[in-house]
């Protein structure tokens, strides 16, 4: 059985959503996967994962499918894309004669957006083009994922806004993974949340260490063009690890979530994230999410209890 562990930051929300990222997408590669945290050594807490029946580093399987992964814009049946803003074009035109320039550097995107495909059950009531729901294939693998527009009676629990859009995004976590892949794959399988890269302000902004407060210095890395470091693969794998779980807004802008001890599959993972106990040791986290003009962005945590 594939089997590892990676360090992992518990006060770092997003570092703990891209943990549940893991086994969530171990589970869709490799069938069985079970994961969970080993805080045995407080100065250096684990996060175990192991699945399938061929050994291996699961965290590796999962990083290559997203190394690999197509992106497609999930949309229903009859949706098409609204035309497109002249001054749009005009930037687009104008990026391009600059050469070669990263994908949605900002809030705009440099490249054409990804193909629709269609499917018979939408998870909104209409689609937003910024916030389609996204299939991430590798061959015959496919990863959906749309909590950022999930019309049920949960909290979607999306933290970007204005001109930000879910595809746009992706594109560039995944560009940015592809790019440690290539020049740091050792490292990146090792550690996967301790190297960032500069990132622009288009995220999902789940990584804590790119939490900035705009209103509380008169300063906006966005507006003044300035990367702020983070881990593109704490944003991405946040992401897909909401999908099928979140944590606990119990006020307005302030969260709990849960952390548990030892291996358990996906289906129990879910309810511990959002703080619900199933018998087995956890820990609760809350902290708060600070507003940067429309978006929210995840601060660092504060320890409540363990159980």
């Amino acid at each position: 059985m594939a089997k590892a562990s990676i360090a992992v930051d518990l006060f770092n929300p997003g570092q703990v959503f891209a943990c549940m990222g893991f086994l969530e997408v171990a589970d869709v590669l490799l069938g069985g996967a079970e994961g969970g945290f080993d805080w045995t050594n407080q100065s250096e807490v684990r996060f175990q994962l192991h699945a399938g029946k061929n050994e291996g580093n699961p965290f590796e399987a999962v990083l290559q499918f997203l190394v690999e992964a197509k992106i497609e814009r999930l949309v229903p049946e009859s949706y098409a894309d609204p035309p497109a803003k002249k001054s749009q074009d005009k930037k687009k035109e104008k990026k391009g004669k600059k050469g070669n320039q990263s994908a949605a550097d900002g809030n705009e995107d440099s490249t054409a957006d990804a193909p629709l495909r269609q499917i018979g059950t939408f998870p909104a009531g209409k689609a937003d083009p910024m916030i389609l729901p996204l299939r991430f294939s590798v061959g015959n693998r496919i990863l959906d994922v749309s909590h950022w527009c999930d019309a049920s009676s949960r909290n979607s629990f999306k933290l970007f806004a204005g001109q930000q859009r879910s595809d746009a995004i992706s594109r560039q976590m995944l560009e940015k993974i592809g790019e440690l892949w290539k020049s740091r794959r050792a490292e990146l399988v090792s550690k996967p949340f301790d190297l960032t890269v500069p990132l622009s302000g288009s995220s999902f902004k789940f990584d804590a260490r790119k939490s900035w407060m705009a209103i509380d210095v008169g300063y906006s890395p966005d507006k003044q063009k300035h990367h702020v470091e983070a881990s593109p693969i704490v944003e991405m794998l946040a992401a897909i690890g909401l999908e099928h779980a979140r944590p606990d807004e119990y006020e307005t802008r302030e969260v709990c979530y849960g952390v548990w001890r030892g291996y358990v599959p996906p289906i129990l993972a879910r309810p511990i994230l959002g703080g619900s106990s199933m018998g087995i040791p956890i820990r609760l986290f809350r902290f708060t999410l600070d507003l940067a003009g429309k978006n929210k962005n995840v601060t660092f945590a504060t320890e409540e209890t363990q159980v």
